[in-house]
């Protein structure tokens, strides 16, 4: 007999995949099926497919009531730091950490972020040379390696769930401040867009566009190679998405963490520079 979501634990909810939780916090934000499936460029079938797999795995009967579950869960909003612009508590002087020769980007991360996630990063951070000074990545911004456009390697996600395309183009201002933009395209060329500007400071800025399930982005910059950006929509946390550049700058990954859970689900894709 399916269990009723008021009566069932949180930790069920751990054994849900990344793509499961994506649906439900969807669901849960008030979107149907239909338009679950053309925000993610996927297909209605493989959408029900992933809320049926969330039941099974849960023994909660109801998707809804699943999801309602999940969107209950609040432990994630004391871990991301998705302050309005302006916050003073963003302007905190943060404590140091004795005996590690870390940016200060990471310094502050290992306050915000959950410890899964800053270990994650550093351990990508770990193997590249540290950030150059601020006055010389002014001078140098277009030499960054994540500058440029990258294009998601489709193949690599299963057919059912594959968009049409996928596009990031990241531009950097000699004020350090940097500008995305974002493009999906679903298999029926539908298409989705968001662009946003800010400085790697973790404060969270709006984001333009017809991407209806965010609305703030956040940015740090542990590494040259490395970018940290966490996606928020009305003050609560969608995903962290942390963005790493290959030595041969041809080649970047994207390791998503899902909030919603007490561990944090990863998933990573994988995108080729396309200028």
């Amino acid at each position: 007999m399916a269990m009723n979501a008021m009566d069932h634990p949180h930790s069920a909810l751990a054994g849900l995949n990344p793509r499961e939780l994506e649906v439900l916090r969807l669901l849960a934000a008030g979107h149907t099926i239909k338009t679950i499936a053309a925000l993610l460029g996927s297909t209605e079938t493989a959408i029900n497919e992933r809320l049926r797999a969330a039941r099974r795995k849960t023994g909660i009967g109801s998707s809804r009531e699943l999801a309602r579950l999940l969107e209950a869960q609040k432990n994630w909003d004391r871990k991301i730091d998705l302050s309005p612009p302006g916050d003073p508590a963003n302007n905190q002087p943060q404590p140091a950490l004795a005996g590690r020769n870390w940016s200060k980007g990471l310094i502050i991360m290992a306050f915000i972020l959950p410890a899964t996630t800053v270990a994650l990063i550093m351990a990508m951070a770990a193997s590249t040379p540290q950030a150059a000074t601020p006055a010389a990545a002014d001078a140098n911004s277009r030499s960054s390696p994540l500058v440029g456009s990258w294009a998601l390697d489709v193949s690599r996600i299963p057919a059912a769930e594959r968009p049409g395309r996928v596009t990031i183009r990241f531009r950097k201002a000699p004020d350090g401040k940097w500008t995305s933009l974002i493009e999906i395209v679903a298999p029926d060329g539908s298409g989705q867009h968001a662009e946003s500007t800010a400085a790697t400071d973790g404060v969270a800025v709006p984001i333009a566009g017809t991407m209806a399930f965010i609305d703030t982005v956040a940015l740090r910059q542990p590494a040259a190679n490395t970018l940290v950006m966490t996606l928020g929509k009305n003050g609560a946390p969608f995903s962290t998405r942390v963005y790493t550049v290959a030595k041969d700058r041809k080649s970047m990954t994207e390791t998503i963490v899902w909030p919603g859970s007490t561990l944090p689900k990863l998933e990573t894709t994988h995108f080729k520079r396309i200028d």
